[in-house]
């Protein structure tokens, strides 16, 4: 093909060329998708957590790295602080701040906050085409194309990437795609080099996320079944061993994981795999060098021995303590019901609570069917690369089932699969096409079918592209901290309570003024109103939040108390009665409830129940629940507001009732500022 005089593609580079253009396309698509957030509202961060990591990126931006590994924020957690370098994965800030470093080394001088919007969307491109290279390495050219195609816009990772999303999870995709990549082809070649890139890209992944602890259990599971299977090779062999060794070692800088990786229960299952793979080389050279009969012996002796050890050591080092017990998060994942039972801080966090299967069509949408089948397919021609795929989407469909914010981690295994699926069975059809062309005998007929199905697959494909655009734009595209609804003339309205209210404390308060709220604001007030809170997001600390939500839970008299012991100002609490905003703090009041109840025993949940059993804010609701400091302040004055003319005064229209209490007055808080929407009070 003749383009100019000096330019020509030879046949031969016709289908790279092609590659690469496609592959170019579905890079920009997946980042333009992600831009509707901005395109809608503005340049501005979503969520809570997100409004940390902004705060701790311009810390690290002003104040080098030195001196952020070693900040003691003491807004946070008032009276106790932080230690922010070693209670954070910092990949995420270091991330942003070099691509800032070097935007301002070339002269383009790009705002931090601009920076950190984009970086999401920006690695979300960049994860396009590490999903390309292990759909290559697992099955083919064809195959890693359209599993970037569908990663570009699949609902379960735009959830987590799209402009203003600055969290962690927006890097740590690609770190555990690119570790999944480099290991499947350091098994595949047994190249050294190819494993120490993986124990790179997981340092990498390590310091970005704390779900590495997924790959470090789900790389010894693969070597496990290779061994199991018969499947053992000298490549393999080196591939683990210098990932473990090397990852292991480099894991270890990371000041938040530490000495983790050789004493915590999470990553025994990869030393224990490390330990099996020495002792099955070892074997295997016996075996290759010596007579069967004393072979036999030597391994009785030998395997016999090392289990003793081995579990004399196990015994010894747990009853010291010095392997560390699993973390909660870690064993909700095992047992769904352990959180709610055990730690109701954990259970209390949305994004934790089982996936439903709508949530799986709507996030992954026909990906959902094509994944059995692409699985089959992978069973047909079976393949180590194959087999770390199968794992790789068994684990993480299970872990997502129990964890709706592991849809993120099920979502690239669901691109492959349905990859693999969608390549192979076109590429079948469009050999049959091609042959019943050829036919005789009944050739017309069956070349309709064959491209009857093809057609048809190419409808769910659009189908597909439909489904993702409409949920990025409706679900996804929309920052937390604004909020808009559709009025009945099709206009969109703006609630911006949220900033309204950080602004007026930022502005309006003491530099030192001390904020009391439940803890999903405590990232945002530190991050925008810059004011020193009590709790906040990490919740690390469980008797502190306890404390919080013992006040919530108090009447106004007792919490009094507890407020001034903790030097708090001001009380800030979210209600939507008045707009109808579900996720606000009465709806979040049981949690305060249970959390508090399982450290002072005088809170109990039943008393917050009417006598029926039944969570209620009107005339039927408890005493306990009509007196608490949470009622009190969301409902002071609103017994005086009509929401409208058929509606009595006082109406909730997130609980769709008229409130018990309208007449009473503050003893020892008094109203500061209301927020236009009364979001905010």
């Amino acid at each position: 093909m003749l383009f100019d005089t000096n330019f020509y593609i030879s046949p031969k580079q016709k289908p790279f060329v092609l590659r690469l253009f496609v592959l170019g396309l579905i890079y920009v698509t997946a980042f333009i998708c992600r831009l509707l957030s901005i395109i809608r509202y503005e340049s501005v961060i979503h969520e809570f957590d997100p409004y940390f990591n902004f705060r701790t990126t311009k810390y690290l931006i002003q104040e080098g790295f030195y001196n952020f590994h070693n900040w003691f924020d003491t807004e946070s957690w008032y009276p106790l602080g932080r230690i922010i370098g070693g209670t954070i994965y910092p990949g995420l800030m270091v991330t942003a701040a070099v691509v800032y470093w070097v935007l301002h080394a070339l002269h383009f001088t790009i705002d931090i906050r601009n920076v950190c919007v984009l970086l999401a969307p920006w690695m979300a491109s960049n994860t396009t085409v590490i999903t390309y290279f292990l759909g290559k390495e697992v099955r083919d050219e064809n195959t890693g194309l359209i599993a970037a195609a569908f990663i570009a816009i699949v609902p379960g990772y735009i959830s987590r990437s799209v402009a203003g999303s600055y969290d962690n999870e927006g890097v740590a995709i690609f770190a555990l795609l690119a570790t999944f990549t480099t290991f499947v082809k350091s098994v595949k070649t047994g190249s050294l080099f190819w494993s120490c890139m993986t124990a790179l890209t997981y340092f990498y992944m390590v310091s970005a996320w704390g779900g590495y602890i997924f790959i470090i259990n789900l790389v010894p599971l693969y070597v496990f079944t290779l061994l199991i299977t018969g499947r053992y090779s000298n490549r393999l062999y080196v591939a683990y061993t210098t990932f473990y060794c090397l990852g292991t070692l480099l894991s270890m800088q990371v000041t938040f994981v530490g000495f983790q990786p050789v004493y915590s229960g999470e990553h025994l299952a990869a030393f224990r795999v490390f330990v099996l793979l020495q002792l099955y080389s070892f074997v295997v050279f016996l075996k290759a060098n010596i007579s069967e009969q004393s072979f036999k012996r030597l391994v009785f002796l030998f395997l016999a021995s090392a289990a003793g050890v081995m579990f004399v050591a196990a015994s010894a080092l747990s009853a010291t303590g010095y392997l560390a017990p699993w973390t909660g998060r870690f064993y909700t994942l095992l047992d769904p019901t352990y959180a709610k039972q055990h730690i109701p801080i954990i259970s209390s966090v949305s994004e934790h609570q089982p996936t439903t299967w709508g949530s799986f069509f709507f996030d992954l949408h026909f990906l959902t069917l094509l994944f059995p089948a692409g699985m089959y397919f992978l069973f047909q021609d079976l393949t180590d690369a194959g087999i770390f795929i199968i794992l790789y989407g068994m684990t993480s469909v299970y872990f997502a089932g129990v964890m709706v914010r592991l849809m993120l981690v099920v979502a690239p295994a669901a691109c492959v699969m349905g990859a693999i699926a969608v390549s192979t069975t076109l590429q079948t059809f469009m050999r049959m096409i091609k042959s019943a062309r050829r036919r005789e005998e009944d050739g017309e007929e069956m070349h309709k079918a064959y491209i009857a199905v093809v057609i048809g697959i190419t409808f769910l494909l659009i189908c597909y592209v439909w489904h993702c655009t409409w949920v990025t734009s409706e679900a996804y595209s929309s920052p937390s901290i604004v909020l808009s609804a559709k009025q009945h003339d099709g206009s969109r309205a703006i609630f911006d309570d949220f900033r309204e209210a950080y602004y007026w404390i930022r502005h309006n308060t003491a530099t030192d003024a001390k904020i009391m709220s439940w803890w999903d604001y405590g990232y945002q007030i530190t991050g925008i109103a810059n004011r020193t809170i009590l709790v906040d997001n990490n919740t690390w600390n469980n008797t502190h939040i306890a404390t919080v939500g013992r006040a919530f839970s108090s009447s106004e008299d007792v919490a009094y108390e507890i407020m001034k012991s903790l030097d708090v100002d001001y009380v800030l609490i979210w209600f939507g009665g008045m707009t109808g905003y579900a996720s606000d703090d009465i709806n979040k009041f049981l949690w305060m409830v249970r959390i508090a109840g399982g450290v002072f025993p005088d809170i109990k949940e039943p008393d917050y129940y009417s006598p029926k059993g039944e969570f209620r804010i009107d005339a039927g609701g408890s005493q306990k629940m009509l007196n608490s400091l949470m009622y009190i302040t969301s409902y002071y004055r609103f017994g005086e507001v009509y929401m409208d003319q058929s509606l009595p005064s006082g109406y909730d229209r997130v609980r769709n009732t008229e409130i018990g209490r309208k007449d009473f007055k503050l003893e020892h808080l008094d109203e500061a500022y209301t927020t236009e929407h009364w979001l905010c009070r």
